[in-house]
């Protein structure tokens, strides 16, 4: 644990990178005030010696440096220590940038000004990352992703075993939220590579045009906006593990770079003429079988044979039921935590409902109403006025195993619908009756934020 300042009894030590003197004195004596351990620096050249010398267990580094690029200096530390917290602080609150570093390796991204509750939470949260992330840290209970006692999830746990004991490259398979990335790096928390990086790239979320370079890196010059030399993705991952996310989306010409340097185990960057050797086991993910992308034309058949040593299918949510208020009582659990309340479970009404939900967001969407139900919920269980209108009136038609076509309401709004269209079913109160829930709902949100 960690609580004022303190790492396991022992002052825990803060390196602050930031060209603005003004926030770091300012953060520096917030700091230190609240038991840390601080080292500052208005350079990023500097700050890579202090990583060294003063050893910190957290480093928090301004995006934009007048010596180097922050994601740059970034890159450098995961280099020399991959296990060592990041936390980009920046003046300018981009989306994009603060989805580069987090895939980067960032432990999390801040924006100034800042909040004063917000910094110490942040840095509370990142030192206990890495105190139960270490490979050789006690209690290492952090898997990032739940299994239950239901026979996928068992199943799923003994494949996970026997493959992370190789150095297969591996496939999985499943819906977006089912917890891919999680399964990925838990393959790579019980392998041999465990000491060395998990690196994850979103091969949707990175613009053909770029996928290369931030695969391979690339070299001064080498195309129009290639400001400075970039190590890319793969010799980020050396020693360690890269996953691929979406891998089906991988441009063509990339996929064929790719296999080459899985087959010669030797890369170049962008526009380089030397040829860097690689020692990076590969994991993907995708949403979509990719014997049918080759048949679409999508997806380099060979590649396929190259990855397809060992292939894992999660299934989504709706088709392991046994497991919705599993993962439901565990997340209310956490939030609770977050949030400081006491709340006793669900109503069984909400119960029914998660059940019956087909979830299309799988894991991540459950998690997620969670988090919104326990906000507007104060005292005893989880309501069903604390749901959201489109789970409460999500239809099931269409779903794969469903054999009902009914929408999911509880008995009450059954009540109100019968009430208002005279034969039980929505018709035209449908528009009303959402208008009504709507309203409700944005009352009760005012109602919490006003708390």
């Amino acid at each position: 644990m960690v609580e004022n300042g303190l790492k396991n009894g022992i002052s825990a030590k803060i390196l602050v990178i930031d060209d603005d003197r003004d926030i770091l004195t300012l953060l520096g004596k917030f700091l230190v005030k609240h038991g840390y351990q601080v080292e500052t620096t208005i350079s990023g050249m500097e700050g890579q010696k202090l990583v060294d010398s003063f050893d910190p267990d957290l480093v928090m580094c301004d995006y934009r440096l007048d010596d180097i690029d922050g994601a740059d200096l970034l890159a450098k530390i995961k280099e020399k220590k991959p296990d060592l917290p990041v936390i980009i602080i920046t003046g300018y609150s981009d989306l994009r940038t603060a989805i580069k570093v987090v895939r980067m390796g960032a432990f999390d991204y801040m924006t100034k000004p800042f909040i004063p509750d917000e910094i110490l939470l942040n840095i509370k949260q990142a030192l206990e990352y890495k105190v139960t992330r270490l490979p050789h840290a006690k209690n290492n209970t952090d898997t990032t992703y739940l299994f239950t006692s239901s026979f996928h999830s068992k199943n799923l746990e003994q494949q996970i075993g026997l493959v992370a004991a190789t150095d297969y490259s591996v496939i999985i398979y499943g819906e977006s939220g089912v917890g891919k990335e999680g399964v990925a790096r838990l393959i790579h928390q019980k392998s041999g590579r465990a000491r060395g990086p998990f690196v994850a790239m979103d091969c949707g979320a990175i613009s053909k045009d770029l996928a290369g370079s931030e695969l391979f890196g690339h070299e001064k010059g080498s195309f129009t906006g290639a400001q400075g030399q970039k190590m890319g993705h793969f010799e980020m991952a050396n020693g360690g593990t890269l996953f691929l996310d979406e891998i089906a989306n991988l441009p063509y010409e990339v996929q064929t770079s790719l296999l080459r340097v899985l087959q010669e185990r030797m890369m170049r960057r962008i526009g380089g003429t030397r040829e860097i050797a690689t020692d990076v086991r590969i994991i993907v993910a995708s949403n979509e079988r990719l014997s049918v992308a080759i048949h679409q034309g999508k997806f380099r058949e060979d590649l396929y044979h190259r990855l397809n040593e060992f292939d894992i299918e999660i299934l989504p949510l709706r088709k392991r039921k046994d497991d919705i208020m599993f993962f439901a009582d565990i997340f209310l659990k956490e939030i609770c935590k977050e949030l400081n309340k006491n709340l006793d479970g669900f109503e069984p009404e909400v119960q029914e409902v998660l059940i019956h939900y087909p979830w299309p967001g799988n894991v991540r969407e459950l998690k997620n109403i969670i988090k919104r139900a326990a906000l507007l919920v104060s005292k005893n269980k989880v309501s069903i006025k604390a749901l959201p209108f489109e789970i409460l009136n999500y239809s099931r038609i269409g779903f794969e195993n469903d054999e009902s076509n009914h929408t999911v309401l509880p008995p009450d709004i059954k009540g109100s619908i019968h009430d208002l269209n005279g034969d039980g079913q929505a018709g035209a109160a449908a528009p009303q009756l959402k208008k009504v829930a709507l309203e409700a709902e944005y009352k009760m949100i005012l109602d919490a934020l006003n708390k």
